[in-house]
């Protein structure tokens, strides 16, 4: 069973739903009611038939204030919608008790997520018509903004409106294309958990249990499954957790109810295991039958005795070997081939055509013509037909073996994700301490068991649990694994680590602070997913030739059997051309089954998805997270890089070197004011001069910083505020300028001298008067001056843009070797500075770390965030840099390269295939050189071209970062 909200959406005169699986029709009220209207929803227990729901809808309704109450008798929820003036919740629960059933008041909080996203594997996908079919179906739903179907990971996301439609009508959308879909996820910020229940004996129990449960905060959805004593929960894990339902579960049962975790079965992984497995079956069933057909046909006729037995007639001229083939080829046909009529039968009820169309024509053609033959041996005394069962037979028996074969490399294409979600470890040590801290217990549980703000111990050589911070002990951490980078990275207290990384030496304390769907190995794996489910552009080529493409086959394949037809009819050829074993209607039909057989929409719908999966997965791997196909495809035009400074070609971590001040004033008296005003910045200058001023108070760890009135940062400027009753501004020079303060001669020299040394000049005012100057040094990151000098090489232009002063800008652009300068620009100006490059013909790409970067992340062609920058940057970014490192510029560009060439080789094989095998099998060659392709023979080549696409989007998996880079002693960590 499913349990889920049923959703509502509005309409004139109240709104009707047919709620799946019920038959009638249910009319609730609007999911957003007027102003004078309040909305209930409440979990019913109880509430199994039509009449229940009604006794309990007619109830509600007597009540004063009541607009409009409707159950929903698949899911056990009720909607209320009433006036809040007139009656209350408790009471409507009240009175939905006095009907005989337990009412519990849920929290309806669709209303704040007006987009979810909704995660669907689809079963049954053979080539892009199938994938464009469901794509399409799925965007004509009102409510869904946005649908992908990605062929190659057998998957679709669906970004909809929960107001407006609910996840099954998604699932009956897809059911109704002829395919089945089978739900993943429902929403990104939900962890799922699948408990196994042992001692529940009646159902009166379960509901207990269902209610205890439902009645915790952060559960999102129940559903069970009493045949497997499984109960799957969805939650929200920064709210409650697994443990915390194991405990509930235990202390609401009779006593002699046990939760566990369920153990693992299902997911991605699984379903690939048991398709491989159905199609190893398959084929090896089909073997069985297929050889001994194959035998009797093309062996055994050469063999004296046993062609004699074959040779003996039945019936007039029906032969024991034609119904040992007939007997042998028609489970292979109908029973072990169903799954090929199916696929057709569901196609083509949708007005489109995929390759199981070509299968079942191809295959029928042969075993029913082979019939036809069968049936005039046995009615005629002097006719001498030829059967092609054997045709038929191993036509399914390789293209059986071609599907297994495929199936097992693009498992390997999705590796990246199965290594990444097999990160977390199997069991970790719980702490428990008591009010000082101390620790009181250990005890050790399940991985998936851990909850926010629980207490880890990891020792030396285990893995990171969650995501969190070090509360005792000091060790160095690998990360490698995360972030691609190869140093072990020092840990003391209050740093935080990464869910799935290893711990290398010493023993840690970790508090978990994001565990579930919160955590970064979570979300690494949403990112790298959705960037397989991306489409690159290119793809669209595809996706219009398998418009056309088998339609077009079919009537080249019935075009070929007539002209070859026509042909011996009217003697276009010589006799000697038809072999002595069959007729010239029988040529014909092999020439056109071939034909129809031989051709392949497979492997150009496979062309790009396994390559951008792989070139995705590799990246990752890499520290290298490109989101999607659209990324791909960008980045390899890329021929401008606009660089960030600060964080981006400099370390990002500034530091105060020199203070010369203006006035009479106390250094201390002078770093209290500004700190006082900078503390309120996120900007890295600001946090150098805290730092800074952290020297001169006494509690370096908590300094108490005088209070800032009327804060105001300007970005890309500075900063002022009020301390100490004192007008405090901090920033560059257009700043102070601005503020019509007077800037002396002598600090006009000091700034000038600071910016040729690199070094950033900040001024500070004291009530309009300008008191210091401040000079603060960002050291470039190591091996900036080579990357930039790589990129030259690769015909790529490099410029700087900053928001700091364009003396400091040159300096910076001088040292790393960059000739094209823009400084003092504010955030909107990058933008639009970006896109006066794309104007000018240039596929710009963005490197920034910053909030400030974001607006020219998103305007350039590909935005990529520095790895250890704000969140906002790497939300607005096309590729993520994990590691802070300039040299991930060039591997992103390269892995794009090489991922874009192996998609235009792949099209080319796959093209090529189609445009040299198609002729072939169509008798191109046939009078030149007697080569013709046996029906069986162009199956075979068929699949062979599906499975080679793959295995050349699979040798992106040995992809090493570029030569140049180690050539020019930049080490790659």
């Amino acid at each position: 069973m499913h349990a889920s909200l049923c959703w509502w959406s509005p309409s004139e005169g109240g709104i009707e739903e047919v709620v799946a699986g019920q038959g009638h029709m249910q009319r609730p009220g609007s999911c957003m009611p007027p102003p004078d209207q309040a909305k209930a929803i409440f979990a019913v227990i109880s509430t199994t038939c039509s009449a229940g729901a009604g006794s309990v809808e007619n109830a509600v309704k007597r009540l004063p204030g009541i607009r409009e109450a409707v159950v929903d008798v698949l899911n056990n929820r009720a909607q209320v919608l009433y006036n809040p003036s007139s009656v209350d919740e408790e009471r409507i629960r009240e009175t939905i008790e006095s009907s005989g059933f337990q009412a519990t008041l849920i929290n309806d909080d669709t209303n704040e997520r007006s987009t979810q996203i909704c995660k669907i594997h689809i079963n049954g996908m053979t080539c892009t018509s199938c994938s464009s079919t469901i794509e399409s179906a799925l965007k004509s739903i009102p409510g869904v903004q946005k649908a992908q179907v990605a062929l190659a990971t057998e998957e679709a996301e669906v970004h909809y409106n929960p107001k407006s439609v609910s996840y099954n009508k998604l699932l009956e959308a897809i059911e109704n294309t002829g395919f089945e879909g089978i739900l993943i996820s429902t929403g990104e910020d939900i962890s799922k958990i699948e408990l196994k229940v042992d001692g529940v004996d009646n159902d009166h129990e379960t509901r207990m249990i269902e209610k205890s449960l439902q009645e915790l905060p952060g559960v999102q959805e129940i559903v069970t499954y009493p045949e497997l004593n499984k109960i799957s929960i969805s939650y929200k894990p920064d709210m409650t957790g697994p443990r915390t339902f194991i405990s509930v579960i235990e202390s609401t049962g009779s006593g002699r109810v046990k939760a566990r975790i369920y153990p693992k079965g299902g997911g991605r992984e699984a379903r690939r295991r048991k398709e491989i497995k159905q199609y190893y079956r398959f084929f090896l069933w089909s073997l069985v039958f297929t050889i001994p057909v194959f035998l009797t046909s093309m062996v055994f006729m050469y063999i004296p005795g046993i062609k004699h037995v074959l040779d003996a007639k039945v019936v007039n001229m029906l032969t024991v070997g034609m119904v040992v083939r007939l007997e042998l080829s028609t489970p292979v046909q109908f029973i072990i081939g169903r799954r090929f009529y199916i696929g057709s039968y569901k196609a083509l009820r949708h007005g489109s055509a995929n390759m199981d169309v070509l299968i079942v024509l191809g295959t029928n053609a042969a075993y029913f013509y082979s019939v036809y033959s069968l049936l005039r041996s046995a009615y005629s005394k002097d006719f001498k037909g030829t059967d092609f069962f054997e045709t038929s037979s191993m036509l399914i028996s390789f293209i059986l073996l071609g599907k297994y074969l495929e199936i097992l490399a693009k498992g390997k294409t999705s590796e990246a994700i199965a290594k990444l979600m097999d990160l977390t470890p199997a069991t970790v040590i719980l702490l428990t301490l008591d009010s000082e801290g101390n620790v009181v217990s250990e005890q050790e549980i399940d991985g998936r068991l851990v909850q926010k703000n629980d207490v880890i111990k990891v020792i030396p050589g285990a893995k990171v649990a969650s995501d969190g911070y070090v509360l005792w002990g000091e060790s160095h951490v690998n990360e490698s694994m995360i972030t691609g980078e190869a140093r072990p990275v020092a840990k003391r207290k209050g740093d935080t680590v990464i869910g799935g990384t290893v711990n290398e030496n010493g023993v840690l304390h970790i508090r978990a602070t994001r565990v579930g769907s919160e955590s970064v190995l979570s979300q690494i794996v949403r990112l790298v997913e959705s960037a397989q489910m991306a489409k690159a552009p290119v793809q669209k080529f595809a996706d219009r030739v398998s418009k056309y493409f088998v339609p077009m086959v079919i009537i080249l394949s019935f075009s070929t059997w007539l002209s070859w037809f026509f042909a011996g009819k009217f003697h276009a050829y010589p006799k000697s051309w038809i072999p002595s074993s069959m007729s010239g209607f029988e040529l014909a039909l092999q020439f056109g089954i071939s034909v129809m057989v031989i051709a392949c929409p497979c492997a150009l719908g496979l062309a790009t998805p396994t390559a951008v999966m792989v070139g995705t997965g590799v990246g990752a791997s890499q520290g290298v997270l490109i989101k999607g196909g659209q990324a791909l495809e960008s980045a390899h035009k890329v021929n401008c890089i606009v660089f960030d400074k600060t964080g981006t070609l400099t370390v990002g971590k500034p530091v105060v070197v020199n203070t010369r001040l203006l006035t009479n004033i106390a250094l201390q008296d002078f770093y209290i004011l500004i700190a006082a005003t900078e503390v309120n910045s996120e900007h890295p200058l600001a946090k150098a001069i805290v730092e800074y001023a952290k020297n001169f108070v006494e509690d370096k760890e908590n300094p108490a910083w005088p209070e800032a009135r009327d804060f105001i940062s300007i970005t890309g400027h500075g900063v002022k505020a009020v301390v100490q009753n004192r007008e405090i501004i901090v920033g560059n020079k257009s700043l102070i300028l601005d503020q019509n303060i007077a800037i002396p001669s002598d600090a006009e020299d000091i700034l000038a001298k600071a910016e040729g040394l690199a070094h950033t000049g900040i001024l500070v005012s004291i009530d309009k008067e300008l008191v210091g100057v401040l000079a603060i040094s960002d050291p470039l990151k190591p091996g900036a001056r080579e990357v930039i000098s790589i990129l030259k090489s690769m015909n790529i232009r490099s410029i700087v843009m900053t928001g700091d002063n364009w003396g400091t800008a040159k300096s910076i652009a001088k040292e790393v070797g960059i000739e094209t300068v823009i400084a003092e620009a504010k955030p909107e100006d990058k933008a639009e500075k970006v896109r006066d490059f794309q104007g000018s013909g240039y596929t710009v790409a963005m490197v920034g770390d910053g909030i400030n970067d974001s607006p020219a992340l998103v305007a350039a062609d590909v935005g990529m965030a520095i790895g250890a920058g704000t969140d906002i940057a790497i939300e607005a970014a096309d590729i993520v840099l994990m590691k802070n490192n300039l040299e991930d510029v060039i591997t992103a560009i390269d892995l794009s390269r090489k991922t874009f060439s192996r998609i235009r080789l792949n099209y080319i094989w796959a093209l090529g295939y189609n445009l040299l095998g198609i002729p072939i099998a169509a008798g191109a060659l046939y009078p030149f050189t007697g080569l013709r392709l046996p029906p069986w023979i162009a199956g075979a080549a068929m699949a062979a071209s599906s499975v080679s696409v793959v295995c050349s989007s699979l040798l992106l998996k040995y992809y090493r970062v570029p030569r140049k880079l180690e050539m020019h002693g930049i080490k790659i960590e």
